[in-house]
């Protein structure tokens, strides 16, 4: 047997993504908290490692696909920040390294990890949290944020998903991803009509409440998860046969709108290998 594994399924986009699967006869083994063939809490080392067995059981030991949307939101509580980044960067790098000889024994599988535009919008993310992070120093991480005080789970979220994203940049282009045929890829939505943001939105103040819907979403309103789900299906589809390592930002526009001269950006004299310096010499003297 072989199918799609997909993390976080038992409610918001990871469960539109399911449902879309099963829908096109796919096999999918669901893995959440609860409500799925595989539960398991990512946020703990236990976890990921029981949650890898039993996909790896279920799947025969091959997998056409994995999406990586399981994740928690910035919400007040003991330990948030620690348990955020637990969840939303270990419990994706992790379980998708783990899960990686299955997706390459099919030879064409597909990836997709959800990140978020908050890796590029939040301002005042400490590159070093993000650094501790992809070495998987979560508890380094989580000591530095002490000092953020009210605001350190919107950074932790934020860390988290700027850490998935780069983490997968690297590894989808290394021979043990991209040349076992595997394409690895990433979702970045903006807010999306889901249960986690619903969740989210309870524990807002007044102020931040207000910060929220002054977020500039030139296309209006939130993002429907369905919608999301067919950005995913198409990203394991054939089509995307020449996607790789891409990171497909979602969100009615709003990076667009706060960023829109970021990208694109020249690479750096200073960080040009050769090989593309004696491509552009060549490109020079044709």
């Amino acid at each position: 047997m072989s199918g799609y594994v997909v993390t976080g399924s038992a409610s918001g986009m990871g469960a539109a993504v399911a449902e879309r699967l099963r829908a096109a006869g796919r096999p999918v083994i669901g893995v959440d908290l609860h409500d799925v063939d595989v539960v398991a809490d990512l946020g703990t080392p236990e976890g990921r490692s029981a949650a890898a067995e039993a996909v790896l059981e279920w799947s025969g030991g091959q997998l056409d696909g994995a999406v990586l949307a399981a994740g928690i939101s910035p919400v007040p509580g003991p330990d948030r920040p620690r348990r955020i980044m637990q969840v939303n960067h270990l419990g994706t790098v992790e379980l998708l390294a783990a899960l990686r000889p299955a997706l390459a024994a099919t030879g064409a599988a597909r990836a997709v990890v959800f990140g978020s535009n908050s890796a590029t919008i939040t301002p005042g993310v400490p590159r070093h949290v993000v650094r501790a992070l992809l070495a998987g120093k979560v508890d380094r991480a989580a000591r530095t944020l002490r000092l953020a005080g009210a605001v350190a789970p919107n950074i932790a979220y934020a860390a988290s998903k700027s850490a998935v994203a780069e983490w997968a940049r690297r590894a989808a282009v290394t021979p043990e991803w991209a040349g076992a045929g595997i394409r690895l890829n990433v979702l970045a939505p903006g807010p999306v009509a889901t249960p986690l943001l619903d969740g989210e939105r309870a524990h807002l103040s007044p102020a931040a409440a207000a910060a929220f819907r002054s977020l500039p979403v030139p296309v209006g309103g939130v993002g429907d998860p369905g919608d999301l789900a067919e950005w995913v299906m198409m990203m394991l589809s054939p089509a995307a046969a020449f996607l790789c390592g891409s990171v497909v930002v979602v969100d009615g526009g709003t990076e667009a709108w706060l960023r829109a001269g970021e990208w694109p950006r020249p690479v750096p004299l200073h960080r040009v290998p050769g090989w593309l310096l004696r491509f552009r010499a060549f490109a020079r003297s044709r």
